[in-house]
């Protein structure tokens, strides 16, 4: 059974469950129009993404995480430990978990920071650069598996949809 309730600030004839959101309409033997939240629609995406993801990287030896990472460190190298998780959105204790685990298999590098000898500097090797060349390689085909049917101009109406919509969230986030 569906819980239905009126929407915060909706006009009487919305209702909707967590998932969907449904307008009543005019007349009563009209069936209900759903439209998807989009927020559920990006949920969806986001778990058949990150299920196809983890099975694909593992096969490369690595994480999820590990990959993210790796690729980080490809584009900003000498991040620490501390900015690595603010991209990562994880604790600082966290990613030095993912860090020393990357190291340990020899596919990042750590060093001091000349100007401050407590803060290590990650960069990624080039056994860590054959690894993410084939996680990439994985990745282009799960992509490619998602935006099947899409084209050119939509696939990049899409990108900067979610751009926009990563950054507002972002740029509103509550202060802690």
């Amino acid at each position: 059974m569906e819980l239905m309730f009126p929407w915060p600030g909706g006009s009487p004839g919305m209702v909707g469950s967590l998932m969907e959101r449904a307008v009543l309409p005019a007349a009563a033997d009209a069936p209900d129009p759903v439209v998807p939240r989009v927020g559920y629609l990006i949920y969806r995406v986001e778990r058949r993404l990150r299920a196809r993801l983890d099975e694909a990287v593992k096969a490369h030896g690595v994480t999820t995480q590990e990959y993210v990472t790796l690729s980080v460190l490809r584009e900003r190298d000498g991040l620490s430990s501390a900015q690595l998780a603010r991209w990562a959105f994880v604790t600082p204790q966290a990613m030095n978990l993912v860090i020393s685990s990357l190291e340990r298999r020899r596919l990042v590098r750590r060093r001091a920071d000349p100007r401050h000898r407590r803060i290590l500097r990650a960069s990624v090797t080039r056994q860590g650069l054959r690894v993410l060349d084939g996680c990439d390689r994985s990745m282009d085909r799960i992509e490619a598996d998602m935006l099947r049917g899409l084209d050119a101009d939509t696939v990049q109406t899409v990108r900067a949809a979610l751009s926009s919509c990563a950054h507002s969230l972002e740029a509103t986030r509550p202060l802690p």
